[in-house]
């Protein structure tokens, strides 16, 4: 990866990363119990989620399928077998003391995925992907609330047995915006496949290792190649608790200046896991750093080795985000800022293309990228949740490209009354009276605007361009804002120049 170096002095800040997605599933990867949220704490659990003696996992083949699309998704090696392990560890919300995860074989290796860091595009190495079990979660509750500072914890089983795909990426990221730009990438080629919720509460969950390394103890010239040496010599922190692509900008750049300042002070850097609070804004230590070997790893007696060889030819997967971005570059003719906004989500570029297939492309881009996306951002409303009302849009879209409201009044009237009030495009135009003035009456109005505007005209004769504009605003308001702005300017012009 041809990355920027984050220094400070003779300091290279050097990150990994292992990213949880919790995989769109109906029932956990290993019983039948429900994946949706509860209310109700312990509510969705049963005797293999829970870990009780004697009950026996049976894999969820939805969740290989969504893992096989993923692998798909980032170029990966899948290989003809795979299989599962045990991680033994101790933790409140792990039922079973164990968790079943893959190890050594796993479902995916030899990734990477393509990002876009300030404009400049770079390669990410995945080291692997593999599926595993979801532990519970964890309430803290009184005192501060927080992780070090409540009264008590509760544990919550619904979540236990979740299925998930951990995405473990090589040390390839020299800075927390780098990570950022990676996570927004990544994010975006899971909610193509379908198998990620973004709304669904924890739906990703991040885990970030962070070393501060000397100039100096790195080979050669080169701060984006590090050998083993070099990382292995250098005390690191995992950051836990984040949960999104946001918060792991703000987790690292804190930890980065900690541990900067810790150097410069000539303190060590202790090689630990850090908690990030994000009310406070800052990491706070949870316990030394566990090794490999700490989790002694053993195969899973009770599942079978996994085969997908021929079943993983049959899985298909979409058009990803970077391809679609370069296509709708070369067949529709958009800059890079415009097909980024129009493949941000699939059902985003999906309504583009349906809206472009009947109008002028970059009439369908301004409505789509600009207008509608601008004003559910505004409304903090996601594409997902009007899709009743696409076609709506589209009619809107239409009274526009066939001249029969003004692009002003369509973008600020009916848009924001259709959104607001739920109406109708045909219901906003005929309440407002906003139907196009025609030509008689707005040359009409032209004519009135100059005869009661003697000061502006004089400025415009004078040379005063800018007095042109004065004189639109009243044109405009003598034809209820029905008029284009466009042709008010000409016809002004042409009756001022007889």
């Amino acid at each position: 990866m041809t990355a920027q170096t984050a220094q400070q002095g003779d300091l290279v800040t050097v990150i990994g990363l292992e990213v949880h997605v919790q995989l769109e599933t109906d029932t956990k990867i290993f019983c039948g119990c429900s994946t949706e949220p509860s209310d109700e704490p312990n509510d969705n659990v049963c005797p293999v989620c829970l870990g009780l003696p004697g009950a026996l996992p049976v894999l969820n083949e939805a969740a290989v399928e969504a893992a096989v699309k993923i692998g798909k998704a980032i170029d990966a090696d899948i290989p003809e077998e795979t299989r599962f392990h045990r991680k033994n560890y101790y933790y409140p919300d792990l039922p079973k003391n164990f968790q079943i995860t893959q190890y050594d074989e796993p479902i995916c290796a030899d990734g990477e995925l393509e990002v876009s860091v300030e404009g400049n595009r770079r390669t990410v190495a995945i080291e692997r992907a593999h599926l595993e079990e979801d532990p519970g979660s964890l309430q803290h509750v009184g005192g501060g609330g927080g992780i070090d500072s409540a009264d008590y914890t509760l544990v919550d089983y619904n979540r236990a047995g979740t299925p998930l795909m951990e995405i473990v990426t090589a040390p390839d990221f020299r800075s927390p915006s780098e990570v950022r730009a990676f996570l927004a990438e990544l994010e975006e080629v899971l909610e193509y496949l379908s198998v990620f919720d973004a709304e669904r509460d924890g739906s990703l969950r991040i885990d970030a290792n962070l070393s501060i390394i000397p100039e100096e103890e790195i080979d050669g010239d080169d701060t984006d190649e590090i050998g083993m040496d070099a990382l292995e010599s250098a005390n690191r922190t995992e950051v836990k608790n984040i949960s999104s692509h946001k918060g792991a900008e703000k987790a690292l750049a804190y930890e980065e200046t900690r541990q900067k300042n810790a150097i410069q002070r000539g303190r060590a850097v202790e090689q630990e896991t850090r908690h990030w609070d994000e009310s406070r804004g800052i990491t706070v230590s949870m316990r030394s750093k566990e090794e490999e070997k700490d989790y002694r790893y053993f195969e899973e007696a009770d599942l079978p080795p996994l085969r997908v060889s021929g079943w993983k030819d049959e899985i298909a997967i979409p058009e990803l985000p970077s391809a679609r971005r370069e296509r709708f570059r070369d067949e529709y003719g958009l800059s890079e800022e415009a097909a980024s906004k129009l493949t941000s989500t699939k059902q985003v570029a999906d309504f583009y293309e349906d809206v472009a297939g009947e109008f002028d492309p970059d009439l369908a881009a301004t409505w789509v990228a600009d207008n509608l996306l601008g004003e559910l951002n505004y409304r903090d409303i996601e594409i997902t949740e009007i899709e009743g009302r696409l076609e709506e849009i589209k009619r809107l879209v239409e009274l526009v490209a066939e001249d029969e409201i003004t692009a002003k009044n369509a973008r600020e009237t009916v848009l924001r009354s259709m959104l607001d009030d739920g109406r109708t495009p045909d219901e906003v135009v005929a309440e407002e009276g906003l139907g196009k003035t025609g030509e008689d009456e707005v040359q009409q109005a032209v004519v009135e605007a100059i005869d009661e505007n003697p000061d502006a005209v004089g400025d415009y004769e004078s040379g005063d361009d800018g007095a042109i504009n004065f004189l639109v605003g009243q044109v405009m308001q003598k034809t209820g804002g029905s008029a284009d702005p466009g042709d008010v300017n000409q016809l002004l012009r042409a009756e001022l120049e007889d």
